[in-house]
């Protein structure tokens, strides 16, 4: 017989609560990427001391840590769902039984669903426009800078690929909740 211990940290209990495979893959991922929010950091401080004490900006640094920020807030969203982190009202929530709260789950996946199906719509419109030219060649989007890197269209395509894969995890989530609830 193994001891449980109770969990040490945040990403220990994270982990603990991804439902299925694809939950705990974006927790480990959410767990290493979460690193880059230090190097947004450090890059932005290097860009100070660049621009206010040698008086020599950089072209890159805002757009880039602009970029990174971006795009983790992006696969935040992920990392919230999967690790069942999202915004609820725990007044109704907390106060109900846990058949109720399974049902509750289920319409939150539900609606979640519905939203997701309706951005991933939206999402292709706008990566497919980031990524092609009107006439049909691959062409990306880019900033308009001095610099001009193409990272609207990979902004672009991120979310597209953030939408594909929520859609997946609320599917996988409400199957998992039907079951528990036809078990209740």
């Amino acid at each position: 017989m193994t001891e449980s211990h109770p969990p040490e940290s945040l990403s220990e209990i994270d982990s603990e609560r991804a439902s299925n495979a694809l939950d705990r893959g974006i927790v480990w991922l959410g767990q290493k990427l979460s690193l880059v929010f230090a190097l947004v950091a450090v890059v932005s401080c290097y860009e100070i001391a660049r621009r206010y004490l040698f008086d020599d900006p950089t072209i890159w640094v805002h757009e880039t840590a602009t970029f990174l920020g971006g795009a983790l807030f992006i696969l935040g969203g992920l990392y919230a769902l999967a690790t069942d982190r999202h915004v609820r009202v725990v007044l109704v929530y907390d106060a109900v039984s846990d058949k109720a709260r399974t049902a509750l789950r289920i319409v939150h996946h539900l609606f979640g669903l519905a939203f997701s199906g309706m951005m991933l719509f939206a999402s292709w419109t706008m990566a497919r426009k980031a990524v092609l030219a009107p006439w049909g060649d691959i062409r990306f989007e880019t900033s308009g800078s001095a610099w001009n890197p193409p990272f609207p269209a990979y902004i672009k395509v991120l979310i597209l690929v953030a939408f594909v894969v929520m859609t997946v995890q609320f599917i996988l989530h409400l199957v998992r909740d039907i079951r528990l609830l036809r078990k209740a």
